[in-house]
């Protein structure tokens, strides 16, 4: 099952195997899985007509379920021949081409265009092959490498393909032996990544080879690991990373690495990302059914769920179990994803309060005496011997009141757990984690060990360019000097444009985006005079599901491809989609040069934009920013209206010095 392919063989060597041989090697190749009826027909229908096409070609190579692995899919049929790849998608006795046929189709192609080595130079054909279906007129259009698909059936599928050939030159022919074996180097989002793992994957089989970031820093964890269990240690590791650089896939990868070891030595991955965490539990549910399914079995989404839940768990379900007792938790290894979002004492005992209406004496007075993060190293304290914490941090991420950042936790472990091992890296003195400290301030009194592997500087979700996130600092940081030289040195591989028309950047994304990549509108949570140009973030969390806009497809309109709810940092971060459209307001404009921070206030009469003074605010809402200009994989469009002179709240001068601004950096407007 770990093979690209379940068979692949030259046209000659096709052509002289049994329709009965070429089936056994494809049932073979298919254990341990069951085979069902279903699938065997369609691989004898399959097998049959490309006996017919390969003897039309009379050259090239012919695969059958070739693997694509950042999707968990295969392929039906590859046919290399000459200079061409060919992705034969079968629909057997399928009488309509489909419009989600077609973009599974292209989406492998996609898939091989960018991630694929031998593939990122080449012309790919997508074809989806629909056995009874009509002829219909292809015509022959390449985008960036990859052709538009063709609507082929058993009758015309090798005219077709011999119509390619002769319509399209080719400078040099592949070696199809040298093809097969080219190294794959996947990008994967971050719910394919949960998927793939939680299917018993490992890491090193879905991310790129080149990846070396997530490799390096998921072996100093496991050193450290063995190291404290060795010692009988109590140990806390901070990871920290540019946004899209892999810590959640770290994090995930650790936790599915210990799910299923000894029961004194398990592992959870905790959450306080609400919307993240329903998105990857829906993700893994659904993916486990559908995966059951195929494979003969059954299983009730419900159940789904239930498993699902002890792999990745909402952090407050964790701290709501140990709060106000002294149980001892059956992780050794807990996994705390965004770090820097933990509660401040403040916020804590104040939910505490609110939500237990029975007080539990001495227990809950102790407990309701830490802030998040010195409550959840009270948990694992409780352990006899070894215990260790890691805990994923992003620099810049705090998004909401009450979270506490990196001091925190380091505040914590000097009041409380000076015993405590804690390995960092020296990013953590970027002042981004200070939150106004010094450095020395931060790590005084605790035993440090410091370890450069526990950074992952390179972002992997943009995976056409790196410096994506760079770029989006130093636009928030006022350096406009900087942002331009990055603007210029990623636009040609990763687009960022501006526009003052909404329907040009809903445009842009449709038309840049092929197969299911997916795009969505994006605006801050305090972006509140959007509405009278159709963008609406309404501040019931429950009128937009995460799951169903990261997940539903292009014929629900709950999902991010209609265009209609808009997702603000709260549902998005720690999660990306391909192509966003960012919907700037007043709430963060330039002023006099440089960055002014706003809300609109009811108390003015009439409503207004107030200034916003204080200062961890002004933090929150420039985060806000950072989060959302760093969701989209591909590229993005800046949505900046104009404004109106006949209202208050949407005078134009709110809104054009931040335009000059981004144009002074050099982003191309459309």
């Amino acid at each position: 099952m770990n093979k690209r392919t379940y068979f692949y063989l030259s046209c000659s060597d096709f052509l002289k195997e049994t329709e009965e041989t070429l089936l056994g090697k494809l049932a073979d190749s298919h254990m341990p899985f069951p085979l069902t009826v279903q699938q065997e027909l369609a691989w004898k229908e399959e097998i049959i007509i490309m006996k017919k096409v390969m003897a039309d070609l009379g050259a090239g190579s012919v695969a059958f379920e070739y693997a694509i692995p950042r999707m968990g899919k295969r392929v039906d049929i590859v046919i290399i021949i000459g200079g061409y790849v060919f992705l034969l998608e079968f629909k057997v006795f399928e009488r309509e081409y489909s419009k989600t046929a077609m973009d599974q189709v292209v989406d492998y192609a996609l898939d091989l265009h960018y991630f694929h080595e031998a593939s990122r130079d080449i012309n790919i054909f997508p074809i989806i092959v629909c056995t009874d279906a009509p002829d219909v007129y292809n015509s022959i259009n390449i985008v960036d490498g990859v052709a538009c698909p063709l609507c082929c059936n058993a009758v015309n599928l090798s005219t077709q393909i011999k119509k390619v050939i002769s319509t399209v030159r080719v400078e040099t022919e592949l070696n199809a032996d040298l093809w097969m074996q080219s190294v794959y180097k996947p990008t994967p989002t971050i719910i394919e990544a949960a998927q793939a793992l939680y299917r018993n994957h490992n890491v090193a089989e879905i991310i790129r080879n080149d990846a070396e970031d997530l490799n390096f820093t998921t072996k100093a964890i496991k050193d450290i690991i063995k190291k404290s269990r060795s010692e009988s240690r109590k140990s806390i590791i901070f990871v920290t990373g540019v946004p899209g650089a892999g810590k959640t896939l770290v994090g995930l990868n650790l936790a599915n690495e210990f799910h299923n070891a000894k029961e004194c030595e398990h592992a959870v991955f905790l959450s306080g990302n609400h919307p993240l965490v329903s998105v990857l539990q829906e993700a893994l549910a659904e993916d486990k059914v559908k995966f059951e399914k195929e494979n003969g079995r059954s299983i009730n989404k419900s159940t789904a769920r239930r498993e699902v839940g002890a792999f990745i768990q909402m952090i407050y379900h964790y701290r709501d179990y140990h709060f106000g007792n002294n149980i001892i938790p059956t992780e050794r290894v807990a996994i705390f994803d965004e770090a820097q979002r933990a509660w401040t004492h403040e916020e804590m005992a104040s939910f505490m309060r609110k939500n237990n209406k029975i007080r539990l004496g001495e227990s809950f007075e102790r407990d309701i005496n830490f802030s998040e993060p010195g409550f959840l190293i009270s948990t694992m304290n409780r352990h006899q011997g070894w215990a260790v914490i890691i805990c994923l941090v992003g620099g810049g991420q705090e998004i909401n009141r009450g979270e506490a950042g990196m001091p925190e936790w380091f505040d914590s472990l000097r009041n409380h757990f000076r015993h405590w091992d804690v390995y960092i890296n020296e990013q953590l003195s970027d002042r981004e984690y200070l939150r106004g400290r010094t450095w020395k301030e931060l790590i005084s009194g605790l035993n440090i060990n410091f370890c450069g592997a526990l950074h992952l500087s390179a972002s992997m979700r943009s995976f056409r360019s790196e410096r994506v996130a760079e770029f989006v600092k130093r636009l928030l940081d006022n350096d406009t000097v900087g942002a331009a030289k990055l603007y210029e040195d990623i636009r040609s591989k990763y687009p960022i444009y501006i526009t003052r028309d909404l329907d040009k950047a809903k445009n842009w994304v449709r038309t840049v985006s092929r197969g299911n990549e997916r795009y969505g509108l994006f605006s801050s949570s305090s972006a509140a005079r959007l509405k009278p140009r159709g963008v609406v973030y309404a501040r019931d969390r429950n009128s937009i599901s995460p799951e169903n806009w990261f997940l539903k497809g292009k014929d629900d309109i709950r999902s991010s491809y209609f265009l209609e709810a808009v997702a603000s940092e709260f549902e998005t971060q720690g999660l990306e989609i391909d192509y966003a459209i960012v919907a700037w307001d007043a709430d963060l404009r330039i002023e006099n040069g440089i960055w002014k921070h706003y809300q609109l206030s009811t108390r003015l009469s009439p409503p207004n934009w107030s200034p916003i003074r204080n200062e961890v605010n002004i933090t929150y809402l420039t985060n806000a920013y950072r989060v959302l200009l760093t969701r989209a994989r591909q590229g993005f469009i800046i949505y900046l209206p104009e404004g109106v002179n006949e209202d208050s709240t949407r005078n134009p001068r709110f809104y054009d010095e931040t335009y000059k601004y981004f144009k002074e950096i050099g982003i191309n407007e459309i």
